[in-house]
């Protein structure tokens, strides 16, 4: 009995961590490889699933391309105002290259498609000592968190060779997507299963129609009952035969007859295209910019307005999400108060060549951009001298100083006066 007790001890207390740890939502759990969302289209949705959508695919690679094409830079705040900060070791890691085996860009569309379908990024932070070198895109597909008798998260993520390693949860750097607990992200698949479901169902069910060459459910009626044998040479030949389009020979009083309704009566196409809509709905990105061209955008008129739209209301909040988590979990808080990150988000406003003349000849003519500036914004080499310098037009005047002469006719006349030129035209 003493080495019996033991035993059933550890054993409750297993039995009773493990159904614990069972009792934990997904995002605690940790299989963040998704395993798929029962849906009531009867499809069962995944990442995997929902990215072969082509609305979908298109979706999170217009917004994480996008984002990640975007300079993202450290600056520093001085006294003469915000200027980019260089020399700050972080500026490399997140503009340029978060570690050995990828870039920026790269780097970044990973993140912000994980954000986007699964409801948050994380990679693991790379250290040298005591300071951040580097950022490692962590997969959702392979990383694995539980909890352990003590309540504390546990990160496991494969080596190259496939062996498991363990990283400390301080190095897991987490960015949460959209949040309705204000910790963690919603996933996109298990919110939109009702929408992603449909829309794969719909697909599934047209390709199965173009797979059959449209043609419709079809039955058989027999004059008799037919033995097993028949049975099975009748489906081998004479089924297929039909449903491969071929003429077919009908024996022995077969008829044939059809089952259920045409794909235009059952509106098949108008189904897929209205799901194109409900997913650029569900992630907020107009369908036009996506090839949906059936209806017109409500963005304004304009591609710069529309542009303008784009920014405020799908990228602005996941830039300001982004540019926040890294003030918060990658800057020192000493740091803070100095540096903070910024994506600079002007090239995506660029306007046409008219509209650029325009805009820039009204900075430089005010004094708010100098003509350096100004071909620097036009990617060309600075010119220095005047062209560094802030100018303004000055023929405007009042009303009143119409006729009278200004400073600079004065000193003209009185040096022309000077060097006897106005006797000769007196003499003239």
């Amino acid at each position: 009995m003493t080495n019996q007790a033991p035993k059933s001890i550890a054993g409750r207390v297993r039995a009773a961590i493990d159904g614990w740890v069972r009792s934990f939502s997904l995002t605690d759990r940790g299989l963040y490889a998704d395993p798929g969302t029962a849906s009531e289209a009867g499809v069962r949705v995944t990442p995997k699933a929902v990215m072969q959508l082509d609305a979908a695919w298109s979706c999170v690679r217009l917004i994480s391309e996008t984002i990640a094409t975007l300079p993202l830079s450290m600056y520093e705040r001085a006294s003469s105002g915000k200027r980019v900060a260089p020399q700050h070791p972080l500026h490399f890691v997140i503009h340029d290259q978060p570690n050995a085996d990828s870039t920026a860009s790269v780097f970044w569309e990973a993140m912000i498609a994980a954000m986007l379908l699964r409801g948050a990024g994380r990679s693991e932070k790379l250290y040298v000592g005591n300071q951040l070198v580097g950022l490692a895109f962590l997969d959702p597909d392979k990383l694995v968190c539980h909890r352990d008798a003590a309540g504390r998260k546990r990160y496991s993520y494969p080596r190259p060779n496939g062996q498991m390693r363990e990283i400390p949860e301080s190095r897991i750097w987490t960015i949460p997507g959209f949040t309705l607990d204000g910790v963690n992200g919603a996933s996109v698949i298990v919110y939109g299963s009702k929408v992603f479901g449909s829309a794969i169902a719909a697909d599934k069910a047209a390709a199965q129609t173009f797979k059959n060459g449209l043609l419709q459910t079809i039955y058989y009626k027999m004059a008799g009952f037919l033995k097993p044998s028949q049975r099975a040479e009748f489906k081998k030949n004479l089924a297929g035969t039909i449903e491969r389009g071929e003429a077919p020979l009908l024996e022995g009083g077969t008829e044939a007859g059809t089952l259920g309704i045409k794909p235009s009566d059952a509106q098949l196409l108008e189904s897929r295209a209205f799901s194109v809509e409900t997913i650029c709905r569900w992630f907020r990105v107009p369908p036009w910019m996506v090839g949906h061209t059936e209806k017109s955008t409500s963005w304004g008129t304009g591609i710069e307005q529309q542009m303008i739209g784009f920014l405020t209301f799908t990228l602005g909040p996941w830039l300001r999400r982004i540019e926040q988590a890294i003030s918060k979990d990658l800057l020192k808080p000493a740091e803070r108060a100095r540096y903070y990150p910024k994506f600079a988000v002007e090239g995506i406003l660029r306007a046409d060549s008219a509209g650029r003349s325009a805009f820039y000849g009204a900075m430089v003519n005010n004094g708010i951009l100098t003509r350096d500036e100004v071909r620097e914004l036009e990617d060309r080499e600075p010119m220095g001298g005047n062209a560094a310098v802030l100018t303004v037009q000055s023929a405007m005047t009042t009303l009143d100083a119409l006729g009278t002469q200004s400073d600079a006719n004065q000193a003209r006349a009185a040096i022309r006066a000077f060097l006897g030129f106005e006797d000769d035209l007196k003499r003239d």
